[in-house]
This record gives structure tokens, C-alpha cells and sequence, in this order.
């Protein structure tokens, strides 16, 4: 019980951050080459398919922790299509969510020849979302609202994006949620409208060296709460024989915050953390480390998120683009 009390605590610290977190919640492992988890625009804009699976898991040795897996895969159907599917299971405590996005994107290109990276794409996702809320965990009580059995409810959402990828550049904007199907099990508790808005942008730097640079930022509105948070990132790539090797490193700042009281006093937090990454590509094969450590005087402990990502590359064409573009080569 003590446990869940220090969650709900952690909870109301970092609302602008975790309300509205349905679906898939958005971390930093897009970064890990996994667009298309949080842009559905992205499915098949790749000269290759591409397979990821994740695992995050937060607070090692503390029971009822959260943990999140994806597996999500996309790829090219014919020269202007594109299609995805990501399967989902986020857990935390008695709550758990498990779901399934299928998407199909439409890709528009305005290449001058096969190499020539310029390439405008709309993308739609429909999914199916499972909550569960297991009250047998909750022990003997007297309240006639506990049913000690397990609770469960599904729902419909969809996602809408685009996507502009020109040689070293790109952009994505991404509304999630624009279509929520009403939810029974916390319908008392919270509103319905879990609309989120995602933009992102990014370039690439150093295509005569061994040495590529990839700044970048992700930025989200919670459209019910309007609350904000921004990520700044920096990836660096090193060339290789028989791939490449890479890190990353990803700043998230809220803009609004949380009071606590602190002594006789009271403070505001604003969520904020920093995530290192690492990972190397071999061949037609991916792998990175996600370390994330939460910041400020309120927090759960002082352990950090952990994170794996596993990937392969299939039915990748012949032909390259002539560009710094590891989202899309």
C-alpha cells in the first residue's frame, strides 16, 4: 500500500506529463530508428521493412512497477503505399492496457530520380484498446464500489499524421486520438478526450565524414489539460563497415509544472529528465540501450528507466537515397 501511495504521489508531480497517457505512452525510443511507433505517416516511407520490438521497464526491484513492450512492423506496398501494424501490452500496478494499431500511409513523390529523396505522406491508424483493472489484488474491504474481480473495457481510437522527408530534412505532425469511442471503466474519473498533438523535426549533418550529427526536437500538446512538454535531442552516427555505430542524448522539459509542499513552503516541479542511447547497426540488424533518469526534488527513487530495442531490416531495395536520412535508408 505504501508503494501505490508514492505512486499516486509521483503521479500528481508529473501530471502535465502522464494524464492522457492512453495508448501507447510517448518515450524516447523513436529515437531508436522507431518513427513510425509514434507517426503513422512513417509506415513503409522506408527504403526497407522494418521489424522493432521493445521493452521498457522502470524502478527494477520494486514490485508493481511499469513496464511497456511494442512490436510493431512496417514496409512499402507497391511505389506509393505504405502499411503498419503495432501490437502493445503497458502495464502499471492493477492497470494494465493492451492494444492493436493497424495503418496504412499513402506516400507522394516528388523525386526527380529513384536516389532523390523528396517525399510528402499522410498516414491513418485504427486501433482497439483493452483496459483492465484488477481489483483481486486489492485485499478484503467493505467498499461497495470494489467488485474484486477483474474489470475490463475496450475502445476505439485513431490516429491521423503526415510526413515530409527531403533529403537531410524532415517534419512530422501526428494527432492522436482525434477518435476516442466512449471508456465504461474509469468514465467516473476522467474525460474522454485524450486528443494528442506531436510535431517533430529534425536534420543531419556531415555527409563527407566519417561522422554524421542528427539534432533534433519532439514537441506535444495534451489537448484536455493543455499541458506541454518539448524533447531536445542530439544523435551522433559513426560510419562503419559493417553498419554504425551510434548515441544519442534526449532532454524533456514540461511547461507547466506541479506544487508540492516542501517544508513551510510551497514548490513547483516541472517534469524533466534526461535519456542517454546507445546503439549499433549491423547490417540488416539494430540494437540499442535507453537509460532514462527523471530530475527534481520529487521523485520515486533514484533508479532510472531501462529500455531495449531489437530490430531487423527486410526487403530492402537496391537503390540507397543520396542522403543523410537513417530513417529512411
Amino acid at each position: 500500500m505504501k508503494f501505490k501511495i508514492k505512486v499516486l504521489l509521483i503521479f500528481f508531480i508529473t501530471v502535465s506529463y502522464s494524464y492522457s497517457q492512453e495508448g501507447i505512452p510517448v518515450y524516447s525510443d523513436y529515437l531508436s530508428d522507431n518513427y513510425y511507433l509514434i507517426h503513422p505517416s512513417m509506415a513503409g516511407a522506408a527504403n526497407c521493412a522494418k521489424i522493432r520490438l521493445t521493452a521498457r521497464k522502470q524502478w527494477f526491484g520494486q514490485e508493481d512497477a511499469p513496464s511497456l513492450q511494442t512490436l510493431s512492423f512496417n514496409g512499402r506496398i507497391g511505389e506509393r503505399s505504405g502499411a503498419g501494424i503495432i501490437l502493445f501490452n503497458d502495464k502499471n500496478g492493477y492497470h494494465s492496457q493492451k492494444g492493436l494499431k493497424l495503418t496504412y500511409a499513402h506516400h507522394i513523390l516528388f523525386s526527380r530520380d529513384e536516389i532523390d529523396l523528396n517525399q510528402l505522406s499522410f498516414g491513418i491508424s485504427g486501433g482497439v484498446m483493452q483496459n483492465q483493472l484488477d481489483e483481486t489484488k486489492f485485499g478484503p474491504t467493505l467498499d461497495p464500489l470494489i467488485s474484486n474481480s477483474i474489470l475490463n473495457d475496450h475502445y476505439f481510437t485513431m490516429d491521423v499524421g503526415a510526413s515530409y522527408n527531403y533529403l537531410d530534412f524532415y517534419a512530422h505532425a501526428t494527432v492522436q486520438g482525434l477518435i476516442q469511442t466512449r471508456k465504461d471503466l474509469y468514465s467516473d474519473y476522467e474525460n474522454n478526450n485524450l486528443r494528442k498533438f506531436l510535431f517533430s523535426a529534425g536534420y543531419v549533418f556531415g555527409k563527407n565524414g566519417n561522422w554524421t550529427w542528427e539534432p533534433s526536437i519532439l514537441f506535444q500538446y495534451f489537448d484536455q489539460t493543455k499541458g506541454k512538454t518539448l524533447d531536445l535531442n542530439m544523435k551522433a552516427y559513426r560510419n562503419m563497415d559493417f553498419g554504425s555505430l551510434w548515441a544519442a542524448l534526449s532532454y524533456r522539459r514540461a511547461f507547466d509544472g506541479a506544487q508540492y509542499i516542501s517544508g513551510n513552503s510551497v514548490s513547483t516541479q516541472k517534469l524533466q529528465y534526461f535519456t542517454p542511447i546507445v546503439g549499433v547497426n549491423f547490417k540488416n540488424f539494430m540494437f540499442a540501450y535507453t537509460y532514462s533518469q527523471v530530475m527534481g526534488d520529487v521523485k520515486f527513487d533514484t533508479g532510472g528507466y531501462h529500455q531495449i530495442t531489437l530490430g531487423i531490416n527486410l526487403f530492402c531495395r537496391k537503390a540507397r537515397y543520396d542522403c543523410n536520412c537513417p530513417a529512411i535508408n
